[in-house]
């Protein structure tokens, strides 16, 4: 079933709601009194939210046990991003597994990973179709209404709570810093709000686990030390080309042909493979160090979650897909298949054991000044050739459905993108309704 934006939008808010109370009733009943679980003040977890959002989005033609195991993938990858986003934004942990079984560092565990599956069946086969209808009641002016206000009011509430969060590791006779995050509020009403948030956290998450900021392994003189942004960026670039020259050489070898397996219309780049790249450099860093079975094990179920929603975002978004494992053994929709799930659990082992410390070495070698200066030099190509390369492939799916050249950009895809150039440059693109 498909839905609207506003529908999605509905749903985000509606399990939100649900998720805190679910928070908060779980909590009342451990702490014996009543807490407000959750980032932001209103009564949302929008964790839920954004899980249920994600799970229509991308992952709404599965059922049964592809259901459950794409809600416990999704899900607990979420609830393990937004942990170590938690601590590396604020230094505090808000929720600790430690004292479970088969728990990761205390982020994830299995036993809610398997809640977490079940809510999501449950939510996907039964949740969505009662709440779309819920919503359909609504008039569709002021429903649309209704939903943009939730979300402008989450927007000021997130917001408000992150710029105060982030001054919560600070003194309180630090707070001149503070006040000048929140221009336009009193000095009065901002230790107020600072001091109601900082309360409110604390009830909510009393197991909270303050923990010292890391100091930088090297000095401020090194280039993309450590795994920010100037790391990531080089890495996406690098596996960018890298995942293209692969690509195109298995492509030879399987099939005998030369085919350019390149995501933008400049440049030999497969985004697929640079953003996982990038991706697995992030989430993977903190376990560089663990065994190749525990990357492997993580490679498989990440790449195949990511492979996936590559495939449902390129076809919501072009009208296209780029790849179909359809006449694979142990295939999902014709969008991943198990042999190269097993792929990108390799290419992980490969990426973090061997090349990332070696291509990490040669970044940090790029003087300073040079290295910002081309990187933002980069950023900017980049930028337009993904905005071309989008725009070429909108004015293909435009030129399937006869809509004729009316605007400026339009001539200019079907002058310089024409179906020729494009099926040279994307030869395994598939039209879809």
């Amino acid at each position: 079933m498909e839905y609207t934006g506003y529908e999605i939008l509905w749903l985000f808010f509606v399990y939100s709601f649900l998720g805190w109370v679910l928070e908060t009733a779980s909590a009342a009943f451990r702490q014996k009194q009543f807490v407000n679980r959750g980032l932001v003040n209103a009564p949302l977890c929008v964790i839920y939210g954004i899980t249920a959002a994600v799970m229509t989005v991308f992952f709404g033609e599965l059922h049964g046990v592809w259901l459950f195991a794409a809600g416990f993938i999704i899900s607990t990858l979420i609830e393990w991003i937004a942990g170590h986003a938690i601590e590396r934004m604020y230094h505090e942990r808000w929720w600790n597994y430690s004292k479970l079984k088969w728990n990761l560092d205390g982020y994830i565990c299995l036993p809610v990973s398997v809640c977490w599956g079940l809510l999501i069946v449950a939510a996907m086969e039964w949740g969505n179709p009662l709440f779309v209808k819920i919503y359909s009641l609504i008039p569709a002016l002021p429903g649309k209404i209704l939903v943009l206000v939730l979300l402008a009011v989450l927007i000021i509430d997130i917001a408000a709570t992150l710029c105060i969060l982030s001054g919560r590791s600070r003194r309180m006779e630090q707070w001149e810093e503070v006040d000048s995050w929140l221009s336009g509020i009193s000095s009065r009403l901002g230790r107020w709000i600072y001091g109601f948030t900082d309360r409110r956290i604390r009830r909510a998450y009393p197991d909270i686990v303050h923990r010292k900021k890391e100091e930088a392994a090297v000095g401020q003189r090194v280039f993309a030390a450590g795994c920010g942004f100037y790391k990531l960026f080089w890495l996406l670039i690098i596996g960018a080309f890298l995942g293209d020259i692969v690509e195109t050489l298995f492509c030879r070898m399987k099939m005998g042909i030369w085919m350019s397996r390149s995501s933008l219309v400049w440049g030999p780049f497969s985004l697929v493979w640079g953003v996982a790249i990038a991706a697995a450099s992030l989430l993977l860093y903190k376990y560089r160090d663990r065994s190749d079975r525990f990357l492997f094990l993580a490679g498989t179920f990440l790449g195949g979650a990511y492979e996936y929603i590559c495939s449902v975002l390129s076809e919501l978004v072009f009208g296209k897909v780029f790849w179909d494992y359809s006449k694979m053994m142990f295939n999902l929709g014709g969008r991943i298949n198990l042999l190269y799930c097993f792929f990108w659990g390799i290419a992980a082992v490969v990426w973090m054991k061997g090349l990332y410390p070696v291509f990490s070495r040669w970044i940090e070698k790029i003087p300073v000044k040079i290295g910002k200066i081309l990187t933002w030099i980069l950023v900017v190509f980049f930028v337009v050739n993904m905005a071309v390369s989008s725009l070429a492939l909108i004015r293909s799916n435009q030129r399937s459905d006869q809509i004729p050249a009316t605007h400026q950009w339009q001539k200019i895809m079907d002058e310089h993108f024409g179906d020729a150039k494009l099926k040279k440059i994307y030869p395994n693109a598939i039209e879809v309704d």
